[in-house]
């Protein structure tokens, strides 16, 4: 019996004193607390201190990603006339439910054996903390703006908006992590007005539609009224080649013309007026070919030239 309670006991001392190593694995850090008191940083590997409980060893994944709730909670036994948790009050005195997923680690940059050991330290409250930082941002972004805005832009706009200053609300705190996302998963008027702000969402949305049919209409005719100017410059400029290209021939037929006159009146001093008779023969032709003109000769008698016409007479019945 004595020899059993001996073994027992020098297991017991054994089990103890293995109780001062510790395996640190690859991507965990590690806070050693001696009496509550932090004495050391490990790296990953085996450290060996003291056995419990004088030694206290806190390993922390220091890239597990972390994620809370925050905000808007949808309870069964909700009471209408409560005000449920997340539900803010917008700049233009509006209600809005709102919910925001944010994912936190281990804040490794710079002095990170101090945000280890902050972080270890704070990791029984951490989420708490958060929670009432982010709440606290999250009611300062929808005060400052209308309801339109947080309903509309809030799920694009509000994420990035919410780490940065989530994260400088933290820092006083000395949490030792870093928030690096933020999504919004629950953005919604509360269920008593929900069907108002969904008929004037419905409006501003076929408003939209029209504004963007408008516009392609616009674009369309204005596309149109360019293809027609660009036809009509085209044809103008056209247009405007023809006649200049046929004034620069007659021009130069009419310089031929001159010069060819010049050398002939310097040959003949009558070569004007055979020019006017040739000229006018053509012109005569023409009006008579055309019967606008006829000649004398068939007027001509015996008492000179009778060009005395009468119309003819009609005819009795």
């Amino acid at each position: 019996m004595r020899r059993f309670v001996l073994i027992l006991f020098v297991l017991l001392i054994g089990g103890w004193l293995l109780t001062a190593a510790t395996q640190i694995r690859p991507g965990e850090r590690a806070v050693v607390r001696r009496f509550g008191r932090v004495v050391e940083v490990p790296r990953p590997g085996l450290y060996v201190g003291l056995p419990w409980p004088m030694d206290r060893v806190d390993r922390v994944p220091a890239d597990f990603l972390r994620q809370i709730a925050v905000g808007y909670q949808k309870r069964p036994d909700e009471d209408a006339d409560q005000t449920p948790p997340g539900q803010l009050l917008t700049g233009d005195h509006n209600l809005v439910n709102v919910q925001v997923d944010i994912a936190y680690t281990v804040d490794q940059g710079g002095a990170s054996d101090s945000s280890i050991v902050d972080f270890v330290l704070h990791m029984d409250r951490t989420d708490l903390l958060v929670s009432r930082a982010v709440e606290a941002v999250l009611a300062e972004w929808t005060a400052s703006r209308s309801v339109d805005e947080v309903l509309l832009t809030g799920k694009s706009v509000l994420p990035g908006w919410l780490v940065s200053r989530a994260q400088e609300r933290i820092a006083p705190y000395q949490l030792g992590l870093r928030i690096q996302s933020a999504s919004v998963s629950h953005l919604f008027p509360p269920n008593s007005v929900k069907a108002a702000f969904d008929s004037v969402t419905s409006a501003q949305l076929g408003i939209r539609t029209a504004e963007q049919e408008a516009r392609q209409s616009a674009e369309q005719t204005v596309r149109a009224a360019e293809i027609e100017r660009s036809k009509l410059e085209q044809a103008t400029e056209a247009r405007v080649n023809n006649i200049l290209t046929m004034a620069r021939i007659d021009a130069e037929t009419f310089e031929k013309r001159r010069q060819e006159y010049q050398r002939l009146r310097r040959e003949n001093p009558d070569i004007l007026g055979v020019i006017w008779f040739d000229e006018m023969g053509r012109v005569f032709a023409g009006l008579q070919k055309s019967g606008r003109i006829d000649l004398l000769d068939r007027y001509l008698g015996g008492d000179g030239l009778d060009i005395t016409q009468f119309a003819p007479q009609p005819r009795r019945r």
